[in-house]
């Protein structure tokens, strides 16, 4: 038998957010902005904030350090998940992966597709692990910042959610690393 949603206790999740773009500022980093209000909003914490180029090396660069941050459990990435030629954040992303989440780039294609329609198929977020940290890849418009949290992160980074959630397993995910 399941113990209860309300059996279970809110484990905070320390999330850094990455914002990659070769515009945005502080000042106007709206995606940004929405998954940290998000994030906040719900009890998790915002470890980090920072915005990159869309540089293969230097996404890649900011994914690593951040997962050799034992302080950091998730990154949010929001911005160069298109088909252009500048966006390179999902084969950032897959540089510093150790393991490739696929079902997440399904379930955020069939949400996408419930919201624009056809339009989602220009949608290529990702998600994964690497050095027990997870890793998101969201496009970068607010609303498909809305969408991946609210509709993903926000059910699968609570240690409440049933059957099963990212929390729970988050101790074990480099336990690989640590065998003789």
């Amino acid at each position: 038998m399941h113990e209860s949603e309300t059996e279970r206790e809110f484990i905070p999740v320390r999330i850094a957010v990455l914002t990659v773009s070769d515009s945005r500022t502080p000042a106007d980093d709206l995606s940004g902005d929405t998954l940290v209000a998000r994030i906040e909003a719900t009890g998790h914490v915002v470890a980090e904030r920072r915005i990159v180029p869309d540089e293969r090396h230097l996404i890649a660069q900011e994914l690593r350090g951040w997962c050799a941050d034992p302080y950091i459990d998730a990154v949010i990435s929001t911005g160069g998940t298109g088909l252009t030629g500048r966006d390179v954040t999902v084969e950032a992303h897959r540089d510093v992966y150790e393991k490739e989440i696929d079902a997440f780039a399904t379930l955020f294609t069939m949400i996408s597709l419930k919201k624009i329609g056809t339009s989602a198929i220009q949608s290529r977020a990702c998600a994964g692990v690497a050095e027990g940290t997870y890793l998101f890849a969201l496009p970068g418009s607010p609303g498909a910042c809305k969408d991946g949290w609210d509709e993903i992160l926000l059910p699968q980074l609570d240690h409440r959610h049933r059957p099963c959630n990212f929390v729970e397993i988050m101790p074990r995910l480099d336990e690989h690393r640590q065998r003789g």
